[in-house]
């Protein structure tokens, strides 16, 4: 089969010929039809002490079970998050990581909903929302955060604020739903807002806990890191909640599967549609990671093996 692999950090995406992996105790053996390219995976290749297996979110076929696997079988679709080598023609998924496909979705609509809607509407029951109020979205443009922009509107947000880097994304974010759209940049992200989802950390965390209005909320579900100031909390009586998805899965799976439930509801009645910036093959994944390292997607960027 056919994987990606890097050897070196920052080096070059090479495509190897490899021997089609078996699956474990627990695992699964997909034939992958699309994954999904994610923003921790890039910040790894560019930034771990050691190269890294390029996994993230695939969909496909089931062509093997390992022992003592009871809710798929051969022949079933699923989804979920593979933590080895998942830019490939077949990767392993652990069986409490995977979730069944609709008939009515395709592969690239899984990878393009399950894990990021699961991150984005993690972190907005994350920050217990009340109805009537109002939620910003900072990488409003981004594979969850442009999710996030439609769950906030679907679950009752009174008005939904986007947050970008660049203006141009700005009607790409209103036709999600959003009421607004701000830039990174701007001096002020406009009337206050009770809740911030944030996804992108760093020097960002400033500006957005000074876009809370007293008693807000920051959930911050990014890997990017960053420093809030503890006074800048206390002057507003803010909150900030950090979110992690692994923690949820597998933690508490009730609650996962609740929630897999609620993406799949919202897609099928149309109020929930994942977008795709662009479909990339196994050769061209240097090109994927590009996308995403210059901010340039509009919703999720995908790989079709």
């Amino acid at each position: 089969m056919r994987r990606v692999r890097y050897e070196s950090t920052g080096g070059p995406l090479f495509l190897e010929e490899a021997p089609v992996p078996e699956p474990g105790p627990g695992e699964l053996l997909v034939r992958c039809e699309a994954v999904g390219v994610t923003l921790p995976i890039v910040r790894k290749v560019t930034e771990a002490a050691e190269p890294i297996a390029l996994g993230g979110e695939i969909a496909g076929e089931v062509v093997a079970v390992g022992e003592g696997v009871t809710r798929f079988r051969t022949g079933d679709r699923v989804t979920g998050l593979c933590f080895g080598h998942g830019y490939a023609d077949f990767a392993v998924l652990l069986e409490a990581m995977a979730t069944p496909v609709p008939d009515e979705a395709t592969a690239v609509d899984a990878v393009a909903l399950v894990r990021g809607g699961l991150v984005a509407l993690g972190a907005l029951a994350a920050a217990r929302p009340e109805p009537g109020e109002s939620v910003l979205v900072t990488a409003a443009a981004s594979g969850a955060g442009h999710l996030a922009v439609q769950l906030a509107r679907a679950r009752g947000a009174s008005r939904v604020v986007g947050a970008v880097s660049d203006p141009a994304k700005a009607e790409f974010v209103r036709s999600l739903g959003a009421d607004d759209c701000v830039r990174y940049g701007d001096d002020s992200w406009g009337e206050p807002v009770d809740i911030v989802l944030d996804a992108v950390g760093g020097d960002l965390l400033t500006p957005a806990v000074a876009a809370l209005a007293p008693h807000g909320r920051l959930v911050a579900y990014s890997s990017g890191g960053g420093t809030v100031r503890a006074y800048d909390l206390l002057v507003g009586a803010k909150s900030v909640i950090g979110f992690q998805m692994r923690l949820i899965a597998q933690g508490r799976p009730e609650l996962y599967e609740q929630w897999r439930k609620e993406l799949w509801r919202l897609f099928a009645e149309g109020a929930l549609k994942p977008a795709v910036h662009a479909e990339f093959t196994l050769e061209d994944a240097a090109k994927a990671h590009e996308a995403i390292e210059t901010r340039a997607n509009l919703g999720k960027v995908v790989l079709r093996p």
